[in-house]
């Protein structure tokens, strides 16, 4: 059983009702489904000031002290309570929205949180992001708990802008080196972001991160989250917009993605030349447990390309397309409005925000998109800032 240390006994302090009642709706509602799964966000406030940072979205980047919303017990029970949780199946995220969950005064109430959703004898994959330190005592407790497939994200930019990136990234270097070096039950996945042309893929961050791969069970790269209320942080800083549009997907250029498998193909390797590289969480999470993409990207085929041949058979003898009767009551029982599809990549439905989609497509292993916010060929649902398809420039 973890025992806090003894600097971090007192547990954080619960916001009062009028203090809820004065956050943002999405920031007081404790629980939002992400592609990545299920998330938990029962603790906001954080000191570490991420320009980047998803906290401009819910008008929290002041609040630096982090903050109980409720108890660990009830955080517990709102998720396993949930309309959307499935035992052994949904993904959960746990504090990836407002702090960092290894901060030292927030790490007690997330190894709290695991130890009893672990005594429940789930075994849903758990994601936790961080970039803050992990010493070899807490890589200890991720060790003991015994049914949960766990993962440790460390979250490494590179980024050298003080005023964009503050943390150091030797902090999450270090961290990385140190949990895959202690990794017996939990999995450990460098995940490389935000990355932004001209800012930080120099080809000295591109050796770093590759050099960084090398202690990690997976590795993903990913882009810029860059939406109007960051857009306005930068614009208030006097910090450098990477880019003139703002989009509600992430940012990766196409030119930046040529550069990053460029470095990274190695030809020698012939049954993996890109190594254990991913363009999705869900992919390299999968991977580092041994299992199978529980997002079902293997019907996006072009995303498949840089997978190590082995995971894409994993995969392939994991996807099946879903029956369209079912998944049409399926979604009509969600509030799906308008014709229900089975293509070959993924279910397209129309009325259901993501929630819903998120619970059909984890449910079926298989993408499910919104007909009116279409994924292009080759952008990988990402934003279309930096991309042409084949026949031309496309829109989102």
């Amino acid at each position: 059983m973890y025992t806090p240390a003894p600097h971090a006994r007192r547990p954080l302090p619960l916001l009062t009702g009028e203090q809820i009642a004065g956050l943002r709706p999405s920031l007081a509602d404790v629980i939002e489904y992400r592609k990545s799964g299920l998330s938990l966000n029962w603790i906001v406030g954080c000191p570490l000031d991420c320009g980047y940072c998803v906290r401009h979205l819910f008008d929290n980047f002041e609040m630096k002290v982090p903050r109980r919303l409720m108890s660990d017990e009830d955080a517990v029970t709102a998720l396993t309570g949930h309309r959307y949780f499935r035992p052994h199946k949904t993904p959960i995220q746990l504090l990836n929205r407002a702090t960092d969950p290894m901060l030292p005064v927030v790490k007690p109430h997330l190894f709290a949180v695991l130890r009893a959703l672990d005594d429940q004898g789930l075994t849903n994959h758990v994601l936790i992001i961080t970039r803050w330190r992990v010493d070899a005592e807490d890589c200890a407790v991720l060790n003991s708990f015994r049914n949960l497939r766990l993962t440790v994200l460390v979250t490494h930019s590179g980024i050298d802008h003080p005023a964009i990136e503050p943390v150091d990234s030797e902090i999450a270097a270090g961290s990385l080196r140190t949990l895959y070096e202690h990794a017996e039950r939990y999995r450990t996945v460098l995940y490389w972001r935000p990355i932004v042309p001209g800012l930080n893929d120099s080809q000295a961050h591109l050796q770093r991160a590759r050099e960084l791969s090398a202690h990690a069970h997976a590795t993903v790269f990913t882009g810029l989250f860059f939406r109007q209320e960051i857009a306005d942080y930068y614009a208030a800083h006097g910090l450098p917009v990477p880019y003139e549009d703002t989009a509600r997907r992430k940012i990766m250029p196409e030119v930046a993605e040529r550069r990053i498998l460029y470095y990274f193909h190695r030809p020698q390797h012939a049954e993996a030349p890109w190594g254990a590289l991913f363009r999705k969480t869900s992919c390299a999470v999968a991977y580092a447990h041994a299992e199978a993409d529980y997002n079902g990207h293997f019907g996006i085929q072009e995303l498949c390309d840089i997978c190590p041949p082995a995971q894409v058979e994993r995969c392939r003898g994991a996807w099946v397309r879903p029956d369209l009767e079912e998944v049409t009551a399926a979604a009509r029982e969600l509030g799906a409005t308008g014709r229900v599809e089975v293509d070959e990549r993924a279910i397209i439905v129309e009325g259901l925000d993501e929630p819903p989609r998120y619970y059909l497509q984890h449910g079926y292993g298989f993408q499910c998109h919104d007909r009116s916010k279409p994924h292009h060929y080759r952008q990988h649902g990402r934003a279309p800032i930096g991309w042409e398809a084949e026949n031309g420039p496309t829109a989102s």
